[in-house]
């Protein structure tokens, strides 16, 4: 007979960790792929995905089941995440002259004709995915959860730990970081 979560929260506390294998084998694959959208590198992700295993169980006797264990679960791995951010900042300051040939095509349709773009181009989602790397953590951490997660205001402050007020505000200045980033694409490449 399968134990429910409740069920082997208990035991872990009680000294079972054998009881813990099954929350790690039904919610891995949610931690890798949230792990996903913030590190790039297969060895990155497993590091944040261990972290954040090692951390729940570590953490196991603050959950209150109040919420469901997946929440709680989900709230340590986009913690997890924004400290694998600020750890591992990436060189911002890097020549945006590496793009390749569509993303250097799309930028040019983009700097002559903004609007005109199509929004699904491959080439476009490439060089949105060269631009959250050169965000801030906190920048990459609020575009990822409200745009590219389509995450709520309040779904945002309840996992991140921020106000609603402070995730708006940072949502703000990421959006306006991009526009500068994106900015001094269009203006590089033409210089």
């Amino acid at each position: 007979m399968e134990r429910t979560e409740a069920e082997l929260i208990t035991a872990v506390l009680a000294g079972d960790a054998a009881s813990f294998e099954p929350l790690v084998q039904k919610y891995s694959p949610r931690v890798f792929a949230t792990a996903r959208r913030y590190a790039r590198r297969d060895s990155e992700v497993e590091d944040i995905a261990q972290e954040v295993w090692l951390k729940a169980f570590d953490k196991l006797k603050s959950f209150r089941g109040e919420a469901p264990f997946e929440h709680w679960l989900m709230r340590m791995t986009v913690r997890t995440c924004y400290d694998f951010l600020r750890g591992h900042q990436r060189n911002r300051e890097s020549s945006f002259s590496e793009l390749s040939e569509p993303e250097d095509d799309w930028l040019e349709r983009f700097a002559i004709a903004p609007d005109s773009v199509s929004h699904s181009a491959d080439a476009a989602k490439l060089l949105v995915a060269r631009v959250l790397e050169k965000l801030s953590p906190e920048a990459r951490l609020v575009i990822t959860l409200l745009e590219i997660e389509d995450r709520s205001v309040k779904e945002i402050a309840e996992l991140t730990g921020w106000s609603a007020p402070l995730v708006k505000v940072r949502a703000f200045r990421a959006r306006s970081e991009m526009k500068k980033i994106l900015a001094r694409m269009t203006k590089e490449k033409y210089l």
